[in-house]
């Protein structure tokens, strides 16, 4: 019995470790991680992907370790009922558009609004689901990834146009804040004209 506790400490101390290790190797890449599992916020009733299709401009975002750039803009086209082919781009520093194409697919029928995003073949899916949208103005995104102790959120906030009134944000942001998000954290995206017209050619 004795080494049966004494290999249950090992294990823990062990998980306790790793799960230290993956929290601060995000806090260097930037991510938002939190004590804890993730939350299980209420998402987009009778979500249409055939509504959300076409291209949607960032307005706000959660720290994130793969976007770098500004002018960031997404451009979804329905491929298969529950498939949405997904492009992503962004303008970096050095005047250069970084792209990249993915697939989002619903992982339940039951619930169209919980996609799953993949850009590579090896690496796992990514969860995104669409808390609140009108498919004409405004669409709130969020994701969320259980690690043992802790968990990693990402959240976007996308508008049709480069622009989304102040009082939407206040109310989108007071949705993420009633599931524990840090709304502070969120960096505002630059989407004006004069530093974004190369994304238009």
């Amino acid at each position: 019995q004795v080494g049966r506790v004494r290999g249950f400490r090992g294990t823990m101390r062990a998980a306790h470790v790793i799960s230290m290790t993956l929290l601060l190797a995000f806090a260097a890449n930037a991510q938002v991680f939190k004590a804890g599992q993730c939350p299980t916020p209420a998402v987009q009733a009778n979500f249409d992907a055939s509504k959300y299709i076409g291209r949607w401009f960032e307005i706000q975002r959660l720290p994130t370790s793969f976007q770098v750039g500004q002018c960031s803009r997404a451009f979804y086209d329905l491929k298969a009922p529950g498939v949405i082919e997904v492009l992503n781009s962004e303008l970096l520093n050095n005047g250069t558009i970084n792209s990249i194409i993915g697939s989002a697919k619903v992982k339940d029928p039951a619930e169209p609004a919980k996609l799953e995003v993949s850009f590579y073949e090896d690496t796992p899916p990514g969860p995104y689901w669409v808390l609140s949208t009108d498919y004409t103005g405004h669409s709130l995104v969020y994701g969320c990834t259980d690690y043992g102790l802790f968990h990693m959120e990402l959240s976007w906030i996308l508008s049709r146009e480069p622009t989304l009134p102040k009082e939407t944000v206040a109310e989108l942001h007071g949705i993420l804040s009633s599931i524990g998000v840090a709304v502070d954290k969120m960096l505002t995206t630059v989407q004006e004209e004069g530093h974004c017209g190369a994304m238009e050619q």
